[in-house]
């Protein structure tokens, strides 16, 4: 944790990093947006309340996803099993004649 000359030297390089008229500016800021994030903050444990549930308590539950289509396991793609050729049985399509 700085101490003492640690904080001046820290003070020094902002100043010549962002200048002497940005500094109150981003400090402004800064503050700013903590105030907005907290009240923020105090809306949300409110509505919390008001529904009578902390989000400790709430049941998560997780969108249902559409099944995917999982392709055939163990066996060839339908597109890579040869079919017979018309005027040929079934069983005749591997073997040449």
């Amino acid at each position: 944790m700085p101490q003492g000359w640690d904080w001046v030297i820290i003070a020094l390089v902002f100043l010549v990093l962002f200048g002497a008229k940005k500094l109150p500016e981003m400090a402004r800021s800064v503050g700013q947006s903590a105030r907005v994030f907290k009240s923020e903050m105090k809306g949300m444990k409110a509505d919390d309340e008001a529904r009578g549930k902390s989000p400790a308590e709430e049941p998560r539950e997780l969108p249902a996803a559409p099944p995917a289509a999982a392709p055939p396991v163990g066996g060839p793609a339908p597109e890579s099993v040869p079919q017979p050729q018309a005027g040929q049985s079934p069983g005749s399509a591997d073997t040449p004649r």
